[in-house]
């Protein structure tokens, strides 16, 4: 294929002219950005089917979303540990100490995730209350939380095999199997959200079996889907990749150092994952006290912008690989280039996406609700949102890219200080008069602030020559 031939030949040092340097973003980016999408459509499927059930379930889903979030996030912490490691040594040719840190992250995954599981577990049951949700939705906050936190052994080996078949420069097979997995999430939370029912098609009607268990089975069908895509993605990455296929004779012991060079990968991204989802937190936790139309407002509206920044996170990836694969083949100058192109492409992609979101914000939102009023509050942050997009994107992109680079720790304590200092200082000033809209108002201006720092960082390229805890 075309894309893997172009990436041998930044390993063998080969030239690449601009036009090859394009078509390698344009051809890891497409799958990933795909996949992305795909995803997002299905949630907002998921969404629209919860949201038929009444504001209570939608909003009690919406109040658990950031810290679902968290979890999710340390999971793909944990992932990028030792997919950057890959991705190095894949750039540096050395194929079998790529494969040694795979077999290294599956015993590290295993061990990280149910520590995961038994952390939400123990804070999960008054979780719902601590982050200030009425009564009514405490429970169906409560199940759907615990669900989720049951599936993070899936969700971590998906995010691991998913981030090393990227790093390797496959990004067909984790898109597919992604999609899959979005088009599983809405077969069974079709089958265990609602109960048995009749529905008409055209003029024949017909009985669908169903569990009826509402906000839970929105979790466990979830859940489900992870599980079965897991097992594909982990099957697919040890017995039919051509780089990470397991081979019995090479041994699964863990090395100290490896392990030593993913938590000094993985602390920053997982920090930073940790303290922006602690910030949302907070934001919900602002939030909560306007009823439930604004937190399920809140809640469909981060749904229907997701779709506009899922581009900017496909590149992200794309540039991520690139970088990675650069620096490990000792071609620093390749590796700026790369990232420069990747998140112009970003800034590019979430304009136009910006763009489309403001024009179509009222269709978006009737999409994912019947009620008036969430629907007419959703669409007026949308368009607030809208304007933040190309700057988001900005940052998105450029955060893979550096991440790529192994450099982890200076962009994550740039996200702190964006989000902390200024979304919710901004937040807490605003909502007393603004209310949903301003917590919308501050996002805006915090992103816009955010992609300028990024954009700074990426031209002044000190992130090209940060010594990187990987060995040589």
């Amino acid at each position: 294929m075309l894309n893997e031939e172009l990436l041998y030949k930044i390993k063998d040092g080969i030239k690449l002219s601009k036009r090859q340097q394009f078509a390698l973003v344009f051809y890891l980016s497409i799958p990933a950005v795909m996949a992305q999408v795909t995803s997002v459509v299905m949630q907002y499927i998921d969404a629209s089917m919860v949201g038929s059930l009444g504001a209570h379930a939608s909003a009690s889903i919406g109040l658990m979303s950031s810290s679902t979030w968290l979890f999710g996030g340390i999971c793909g912490a944990v992932a990028s540990g030792f997919s950057i490691q890959a991705a190095h040594s894949i750039g540096g040719g050395k194929l079998k100490e790529a494969r040694s840190i795979m077999r290294q992250s599956i015993t590290a995954a295993f061990i990280a995730s149910i520590f995961l599981v038994a952390l939400g577990i123990l804070i999960g049951i008054n979780l719902p209350a601590w982050l200030g949700g009425a009564k009514e939705i405490q429970k169906d906050a409560k199940y759907y939380f615990i669900i989720y936190i049951l599936s993070l052994p899936a969700i971590q080996f998906n995010r691991l095999a998913g981030g090393l078949l990227q790093c390797s420069g496959n990004m067909k097979v984790p898109g597919i199997l992604n999609t899959l997995m979005c088009f599983l999430d809405v077969i069974f939370n079709s089958l265990l959200i609602f109960p048995t029912r009749k529905v008409h098609i055209a003029s024949t009607t017909i009985f669908v079996h169903g569990a009826g268990l509402g906000v839970a089975g929105a979790a466990l069908g979830t859940a489900l889907s992870q599980l079965v895509i897991a097992g594909f993605m982990m099957w697919f990455l040890c017995f039919k990749s051509s780089i990470f296929k397991i081979n019995r004779k090479e041994s699964f012991k863990i090395k100290k150092d490896c392990i030593s060079r993913a938590a000094k990968l993985a602390f920053p991204i997982g920090w930073e994952n940790f303290m922006m989802c602690g910030a949302m937190i907070v934001s919900t936790r602002i939030v909560a006290p306007l009823g439930a139309v604004s937190i399920a407002a809140n809640s469909f509206a981060i749904t229907a912008e997701s779709l506009c920044y899922m581009p900017g996170y496909g590149i992200g990836e794309a540039a991520a690989t690139l970088t990675g694969q650069s620096i490990g083949a000792g071609r620093k100058e390749l590796a700026k280039r790369f990232a420069k192109i990747t998140v112009w492409s970003g800034i590019i992609s979430m304009t136009v996406t910006g763009i489309a979101m403001f024009i179509a914000a009222p269709a978006m939102m009737a999409l994912l609700t019947p009620d008036t009023a969430i629907r007419t509050l959703g669409v007026s942050i949308l368009r607030i949102e809208a304007f933040a997009e190309p700057m988001y994107g900005a940052s998105i992109v450029a955060a893979g890219a550096f991440r790529g680079a192994g450099d982890t720790l200076v962009p994550s304590m740039m996200n702190f200080f964006s989000i902390w200092f200024v979304r919710i200082t901004l937040a807490l000033l605003l909502v007393k008069n603004f209310e949903l809209k301003g917590m919308w108002i501050a996002m805006c201006v915090e992103l816009c602030f955010r992609g300028m720092i990024f954009m700074v960082r990426l031209y002044r390229e000190k992130w090209i020559n940060i010594t990187l805890p990987i060995k040589e």
